[in-house]
């Protein structure tokens, strides 16, 4: 059976291939009745848009470009958080009929930006995904802006109402959990920072202060630990947490995968999780629900908020102009076994 054309897809809706191809490209002003039998048609048709015919008749490439820091470059045990991001803009893509990019790079890499660079210059995208880190890097921020293409930062950390962006609140559900944390009857909650590089982790930090202030709790550095994101140095730091003279009764650390190495430490000295430790993280990575006992944790939207992301690259791509200010998509808690009351 041939494929069909634009031309069969206007003659079944009773309709200008012009008012197909607006169909098509999600344009405005077309009646509600009209882009229904339009739709129908196209259904009914099985009917799929010739993209290179269509890129040249709109001059758009009807593409977007997801970029992000390799995750194979570091100590993680999954790419959890990209695919999660993948699929939040794989379905934004999928609903406007337009392609999606993904492209790992690496931060430490001094010449990332004219990496970046040369990427758009080849593949030529309607709009960028900027994820974090890569969003709060100044230089890579100024090597895409430098090309003219719209862009969007994901978990920047800071606000910008010269660019769009899409966080979470970082900050408030982290004071969230420290109290949460309290009102078990902890009153010694230790942290554990993550990457200086991650502005939106650091967020993290300032709400476990919020939180222990709001709990009536004085903050104290003895009971903050330095990590990195990987799971050895959340080892690390819970070993310099845990072998002290007063130990804390819950440890919550900047992220999941941190969390975990906390748990591993916890069993290799015999402390029982959560009767003698509590342990809280943040992400919700898959992890978090395989280790045992299952983590308490924060769960990021990160599918949601990079489907967010490429919406609103997709609805400002005719006026760029429109792509101001930060739009928070919340994070909540997932209180599972790691955590309980505090021992008496």
């Amino acid at each position: 059976m041939p494929r069909a054309t634009i031309e069969d897809v206007a003659q079944l809706a009773g309709v200008s291939i012009k008012t197909v191809s607006r169909v098509v490209n999600h344009e405005p002003n077309v009646r509600e009745s009209t882009r229904e039998n339009v739709e129908k048609a196209i259904t009914k048709l099985n009917y799929r848009p010739n993209l290179a015919a269509r890129n040249l008749a709109s001059l758009h490439s009807h593409l977007i470009g997801l970029i992000y820091d390799d995750p194979s470059a570091y100590e993680v045990p999954s790419a959890g958080y990209v695919i999660r991001m993948q699929q939040g803009a794989l379905r934004a893509c999928q609903t406007a009929n337009y392609e999606l990019l993904i492209h790992p790079c690496r931060i430490l890499d001094r010449n990332v930006g004219d990496e970046l660079q040369e990427l758009i210059e080849q593949a030529r995208p309607d709009g960028i995904i900027l994820a974090a880190p890569l969003s709060n890097i100044p230089k890579i921020v100024r090597a895409i802006a430098a090309t003219g293409t719209p862009f969007v930062r994901v978990s920047p950390g800071t606000k910008n109402d010269k660019q769009f962006s899409v966080a979470t609140n970082d900050r408030e559900i982290s004071a969230e959990m420290t109290r949460y944390l309290a009102s078990l009857g902890h009153t010694k909650i230790a942290f554990i920072t993550g990457h200086p590089k991650h502005k939106a982790v650091a967020n993290r930090f300032f709400g476990y202060k919020d939180g222990l202030q709001q709990s009536g709790l004085k903050f104290s550095e003895h009971l903050v630990e330095a990590g990195d994101n990987s799971i050895g140095s959340g080892e690390a730091a819970a070993e310099k947490l845990l072998g002290r003279k007063t130990r804390p009764t819950a440890i919550f650390a900047a992220n999941d995968d941190m969390a975990a190495g906390v748990l591993r430490v916890a069993d290799r000295l015999d402390i029982k999780v959560p009767e003698q430790l509590s342990i809280a993280g943040w992400d919700d990575v898959a992890l978090a629900r395989q280790i045992y006992p299952a983590l308490t944790t924060i769960r990021q939207p990160l599918s949601a908020m990079a489907e967010r992301a490429a919406l609103a690259l997709i609805g400002g791509i005719r006026d760029s102009s429109e792509l101001r200010g930060t739009e928070v998509v919340p994070a909540m808690l997932q209180v599972r076994e790691s955590t309980g009351p505090a021992p008496d």
